[in-house]
């Protein structure tokens, strides 16, 4: 019977040993890399996610930023006559009747309807005030006005031909503090240089 060589034992056990380690740490790479690509997914989610998120909130902040201003309305007609016919009919128009309604449930403020580039209302009448001493007049701008409440705005009084080339554009502050113009063709918009919000 040979006896064994004592002096190969610990290199045998050694490289057993080290073959172990190799093998656990090879084990403990992949799983870490595992780990790491799940991780890498599990982030591609959540930044998809987090960016669906942050549009809904953009979107629903546009909708809130749009929703008072969407809601003050504009109407106009002609008014008064320029002559009467032989029997007494009023011919014509000489000047604008603007109506401007606060739809919205918050005031509006600084509201001013002005006729083509350079002509500012000459009055303005809160309807649901004719009643009171001061028949409902208020100075133009108009400062306020309230929920539900409707203003009445006149232009000069000019010839036709001055009434067609001067139509009306009413701007206006919402409780936000974002001045909007409100344009003749029923176009809402921020004025220049706001951001609406």
């Amino acid at each position: 019977m040979s006896s064994v060589n004592w002096g190969d034992a610990p290199t045998w056990i050694a490289a057993v040993f080290a073959g172990g380690a190799a093998w656990f740490a090879y084990l403990t790479i992949r799983s870490q890399r595992q780990q790491i690509q799940e991780q890498r997914v599990f982030i591609g989610e959540q930044s998809a996610t987090l960016s669906l998120e942050r549009a809904e909130l953009r979107a629903a902040a546009e909708d809130r930023k749009w929703a008072q201003a969407k809601r003050v309305t504009m109407t106009y007609r002609t008014g008064g006559f320029i002559d009467r016919d032989r029997d007494g009919n009023a011919i014509g128009y000489d000047r604008w009747v603007v109506e401007v309604t606060n739809g919205s449930d918050d005031v509006v403020t600084d509201v001013l309807v002005r006729f083509g580039d350079t002509y500012n209302a000459v009055s303005a009448v809160d309807v649901g005030d004719r009643r009171l001493p001061d028949q409902g007049r208020r100075g133009v701008p108009v400062d306020v006005i309230g929920p539900g409440r409707q203003v009445v705005f006149e232009s000069p009084r000019w010839n036709e031909t001055t009434v067609d080339n001067n139509r009306p554009v009413a701007w206006f502050t919402d409780a936000a503090g974002v001045t909007w113009v409100l344009g003749r063709d029923g176009v809402l918009k921020p004025e220049e240089g706001q951001s609406g919000g």
